[in-house]
Parts: structure tokens; C-alpha cells; sequence
């Protein structure tokens, strides 16, 4: 893993005065140090620059970037962030059309094969991948994303200059680029967020390369092409079928995601989801006499203030231990406490660069700093619940019949601590609805779709390109700010296209929820494992939390000097936190309700102080 960045303009040749564009390339690879500590590099050609910074996880002695190969008259250069997890296969192909490859790289797999195949060669990729790609033989630059959007890449236009970066941290490092936030930015952050809409970046004139998009510019033009889409087709497999190649795709998909040259771990809840990656990890580490690492998180006292609900109906910790048991892992339980959350409720939105999901995401930030100092390299259960119908709103009647996102359809807590003003300046809900309505019009449907399945259809659309994405980008931004790869195999787009195309009285059968997963995973987990009731991340029930926050919010809005106090209304505030908190309720997703609200207003205001956000 790595963070690329770099800028591209047409009209400059940078090489006439290189003390001036090199040190900003560095310091576009300083603000992005943290996922890749392990080296750093720039390149800079007449009128592109590329800057990387390099975590060593694959040939670890060979490979940095950015890299250049040339092949005749041709010569491209690559910065890349990622992992090729089928890159020995396409080493192989390429190997024998002829291909002389000087490193052991996935990086340097990629640029043989753009050299060799041109754009097509990205159809062959699986993994997990950003990638910025010069090619000087036709002056043009290519930048590419992988299908799902595990990894991150932004870009921006100053004056007649393109940039690039990893993180948006990486725009700001260039000369000029302001955090500007316009109407349409506020209403990301407070009718939309901790979610955003695919391909902005919230900040004004700041957006994000679409997942399977491929970016081409050059002198003259500027294309942006899907390379990849997700397809509605008949499914015409048996359940026995189904189960089997369920079953195949997973396996095959964890194998190749252990592709490293250091040790990996594995996250494991005792979920269904983590406990399968865990599995066929340790079974195949196991056969070469290794034994796997696992990690599981929870709070500091939580079973004294575990409250249990339709969201989360159990704690983790024993199937935690069972499946340690079972597997056979070198296992370790990480605490966080309620100082160090509150620490971190800050650092992550550093890491995001923008306000994100409270706790959920400060305390997968502090647990992520602790795996580092022993691994560097973990595989992780996300995606599962997207991928196979895991949430309540694919089994809920209100999601059926809502016209709006099932994870957050109701408007009204999100506007309880706002102004007025504010409220009827923004329109929130026609934002919201417009940004629901778009991706309902993309759902790839098919003609014989029944209206119940048509909306299941939808609904499962919804959550690959809202609900995920933004579960992605919190495991790639907190891990990556610790320098930590985490890699989810059930992203792999090969189960997500067979998956999606699954009956849901295949994917649910007789009502079980995951049930082809449960059903696919039979041989490798215990029973009490794998016919376990869903319950999601953990978060804190400990009160003494919210009564934190909450006195930090009511000292934050006695500070003239904090901005939130322009978008919040000083009565209502009051009265939220003197009343108690309804924990049963969230306003986003699962996990996100009373004390969280409190807590993402916290970050607006640091965000919005940090970043010397203007508001127009």
C-alpha cells in the first residue's frame, strides 16, 4: 500500500525549473507520509510529476516508485496504490508474449502490461488499485481506480494545472488549492454525511475518480470512461450450485488476498464474516506451519454497560474465543477507552480529512494503531453485510416502502441540533432525495423483475455505492493513517457480480438472513458460529462517554472562536443534552445515534477550525 499524487498540465515544462516543482511533490509525499512509511520518491517529465509514498508489503527490495520502463520508441511511468492479487498469473502471460520484468512488483506488472495491451490490460486486474500512469510517447495521463473503490484517488483543476492525490490532504500541499465549502458541500456533510456523493469530494471543485473509471487526458481532451459495471443477468444456477460456487469465490478470493511478504493477520469479531476470512486463512497457513494472528476490539467495561437491542443482540467476546479455539490463532483483545476515543475522534478526521463516523471510526483508528506495532498487513470481514443482504433494511418493510436511503431515510435527527435558517437555506431533504433518486435510475435491473425484486435490486444497488463506500473509505483511511494495509475479500468483484445477480430466496433462504453465506461457509465454522444472530461493530454503552462529549460540545459552542456555531441552534443544543439519549434509534446506519451526533458535530467544528474551511 502507498499514496500516490502528482499534477499534469500540457502547457509547462517542468524540467526547466525543477527547485521549484520538486519540492512540492515532496511535500505533496510528506502530507501523505503515513501510508507509506517505508520510502518515498517524485518523477518529473516536461509537463507531469508524480510523487509516491511507499509501504513494503511485496518485493520489498525492489520496486519503488515511481517507476519507468521503456519498450522501443515507448516509455511510460506509474505510481500506484495498491495490491495485484493475481499478479503471478498475468506475470506468467506476460512473461510468455515476451515481457522482461526486472522486479518481483505488482507495480511493475501493470506498466508491462499497459505497455504491451494498452487500457484493456486494466480488465484483467483483480485486486485493489489507484493508479496514476504517464504515458510520454502520447503525452498522456492516465489515472484509474479499482471496480469497488477500496482505494482512494482525488483530483482537482488549478488554474490550467491537473493534480492528484491519494487523500485530499494532497491537493492542499499544491501552491494555491483552498478547502472551500459551497451549499452543495454543507449539504454533504449535514444531509448526507458521514456518507458522500460517489465521485465528490465535498469541498468545492474537489472530486473523486469513480470506482472502474479510467481518467485519459492530453492536450486536447479530457475522457472519463467505466472500464468496469456492475450487470444484472438471469441466474441460473441450482441452490447446490450456488452454494458450491459461493463457497469457491470466497475461498479463492481470501488465497489470493494473503498474497504478502511479510506476515498477515486478521481481523476476527466472531462474526460469521471476519470468522470465515479467519478460517481460511489459518487453514492455509497451517499447511506451510505457520499460525495465523487475529485481533478482535471491544471497549473498556462495555459488558458493565451493554444494553442489548434489535441492532446489536449480542457481544462478541465469546465467539470471539470460540473461534480462536477452533482456528487456532495467536490471538490478542484490544481495548479502547473512553480518553483514548475522545483523542481519537479527532485524529480521524485528520485521517478522513473530513467529518466521518464519530467513534465508529475514531476507535477502528486507535485499534488500527495498535495492530500495527505488530502486523502490517490484515485481512478484514467488511463488505459481507452489503454484498449478501446482512443489514435490517434489506428485510425491512419501511425500506420497501421508503423513497429514500434505507440507512438514514428520516431527516429530522439529523436537523434536531440545527439552525432554522440553516435548515430552510439548504434544502437538505431535496438534496438527500435527488442523491437517492440518481443511483435509483443507475440500478442495473432486469426486465423480468418482479417489483419486489426490483426493489431488492435497488436496495442492494444502494448499499455497494453509498453504504459500503463509505465503510471503505473509513477502513482504508483509518488503517492506512497507521501505516496498517487492510484488505477485504469480500470485495473481490467477481462475488460481488455473481452475488448480486443471486434470487433473494437463495441469498435469504426460508428468511435466514446471509443464509447462502452460512450455508457456503458450513465446512469451516463451528455452529454457533455460523448460524450466530448479525451484530455489527462494536461501540461504547458506557455513559460517562457521552457525558464527555457532551461537555465538550457545550464548551465548544461557549468558544466565539468555534465555527460550528454558525450552522447550530444554541436552544435546541441545550435541550438535546439535557434530555437522555435514545440509543435504539440511529440516525445513520446501525451504531450511529445520540452520542454520536454529538460527537460528528465535534468534528465539523475541528474540521472545519483545522482545515481553515471557507464558506461561500
Amino acid at each position: 500500500m502507498c499514496g500516490i499524487a502528482g499534477f499534469f498540465n500540457p502547457n509547462m515544462d517542468y524540467t526547466k525549473e525543477k527547485g521549484r516543482w520538486i519540492p512540492i511533490l515532496n511535500h505533496m509525499n510528506q502530507v501523505q507520509k503515513h501510508r507509506g512509511p517505508d520510502g518515498s520518491g517524485v518523477y518529473l517529465s516536461p509537463c507531469c510529476g508524480f510523487a509516491h509514498v511507499r509501504l513494503k508489503i511485496i518485493d520489498l527490495y525492489t520496486g519503488e516508485q515511481p517507476m519507468t520502463k521503456r519498450m522501443g520508441d515507448s516509455e511510460c511511468s506509474i505510481v500506484f496504490n495498491g495490491e495485484i492479487y493475481n499478479m503471478k498469473e498475468l506475470k506468467e502471460e506476460l512473461t510468455e508474449e515476451g515481457a522482461v520484468f526486472k522486479t518481483a512488483s505488482d507495480t511493475e506488472v501493470i506498466l508491462e502490461g499497459y505497455m504491451m495491451h494498452g487500457t484493456e490490460f486494466i480488465k484483467k486486474l483483480n485486486g485493489i488499485f489507484a493508479v496514476a500512469l504517464w504515458d510520454a510517447s502520447l503525452s498522456k495521463l492516465l489515472l484509474f481506480r479499482d471496480r469497488l473503490g477500496v482505494k482512494p484517488l482525488f483530483y482537482t483543476k488549478y488554474n490550467d494545472t491537473f493534480l492528484f492525490a491519494s487523500e485530499i490532504k494532497g491537493l492542499f500541499a499544491y501552491p494555491g488549492v483552498k478547502p472551500v465549502l459551497d451549499r452543495s458541500g454543507l449539504c454533504e456533510v449535514f444531509a448526507l454525511g458521514p456518507a458522500k456523493t460517489y465521485g465528490k469530494g465535498v469541498f468545492k471543485d474537489i472530486f473523486e475518480v469513480l470506482p472502474g473509471h479510467l481518467i485519459t487526458m492530453d492536450r486536447f481532451s479530457c475522457q472519463d470512461e467505466a472500464y468496469w459495471s456492475l450487470k444484472s443477468r438471469p441466474h441460473e444456477d441450482s441452490m447446490e450450485e450456488t452454494i458450491e460456487k459461493t463457497a469457491w469465490l470466497l475461498e479463492d478470493s481470501v488465497k489470493k488476498q494473503m498474497l504478502s511478504d511479510i506476515p498477515i493477520s486478521a481481523f476476527l469479531s466472531g462474526g460469521i464474516d471476519s470468522s470465515l476470512v479467519t478460517a481460511i486463512c489459518a487453514k492455509e497457513l497451517k499447511k506451510q506451519g505457520k499460525k495465523l494472528r487475529t485481533y478482535s476490539f471491544d471497549f473498556t467495561d462495555n459488558q458493565k454497560y451493554f444494553q442489548s437491542n434489535a441492532f446489536q443482540p449480542s457481544q462478541d467476546r465469546p465467539f470471539a474465543e470460540q473461534m480462536v479455539s477452533h482456528c487456532g490463532t495467536d490471538h490478542r483483545f484490544l481495548e479502547c477507552g473512553n480518553a483514548e476515543q475522545l483523542k481519537c475522534l479527532y485524529q480521524a478526521v485528520d485521517a478522513r480529512d473530513l467529518p466521518c463516523m464519530a467513534d465508529v471510526e475514531s476507535s477502528m483508528l486507535y485499534f488500527c494503531s495498535k495492530v500495527v506495532r505488530h502486523n502490517k498487513v490484515t485481512l478484514t470481514g467488511e463488505c459481507a453485510d452489503e454484498i449478501f443482504g446482512g443489514y435490517p433494511w434489506f428485510h425491512s418493510k419501511t425500506a420497501f416502502e421508503t423513497d429514500a436511503f434505507p440507512w438514514s431515510f428520516d431527516m429530522a435527527p439529523r436537523q434536531a441540533l440545527l439552525d432554522p435558517a440553516l435548515i430552510e437555506d439548504l434544502h437538505m431533504e431535496e438534496y438527500a432525495h435527488a442523491a437517492y433518486e440518481k443511483t435509483i435510475h443507475e440500478t442495473p435491473l432486469l426486465q423480468e423483475d418482479t417489483p419486489k425484486e426490483k426493489r431488492r435490486r435497488e436496495i442492494a444497488y444502494l448499499n455497494l455505492r453509498w453504504f459500503m463506500v463509505t465503510l471503505l473509505d473509513r477502513m482504508d483511511r483509518t488503517s492506512m493513517y497507521n501505516g496498517l494495509e487492510a484488505r477485504v475479500p469480500f470485495a473481490d468483484h467477481r462475488i460481488v457480480e455473481y452475488v448480486f445477480n443471486v434470487p433473494w430466496q437463495m441469498k435469504c433462504p426460508d428468511g435466514i438472513v446471509k443464509g447462502l453465506l452460512r450455508h457456503a461457509g458450513s465446512n469451516l465454522l463451528p455452529k454457533e458460529i455460523l448460524w450466530r444472530k448479525k451484530s455489527p461493530y462494536p461501540k461504547t454503552y458506557d455513559p460517562s462517554y457521552e457525558k464527555l462529549l457532551a461537555q465538550q460540545l457545550r464548551e465548544t459552542l461557549a468558544s466565539p472562536s468555534s465555527p460550528i456555531r454558525t450552522f447550530l441552534d444554541a436552544k435546541k443544543v441545550k435541550a438535546f443534552l439535557n434530555s437522555p439519549s435514545d440509543y435504539g434509534k440511529p440516525w445513520y446506519g446501525q451504531l450511529m445515534a445520540g452520542p454520536q451526533m454529538i460527537a460528528y458535530m465535534l468534528q465539523v467544528n475541528y474540521w472545519l477550525k483545522k482545515y481553515h474551511v471557507q464558506i461561500i
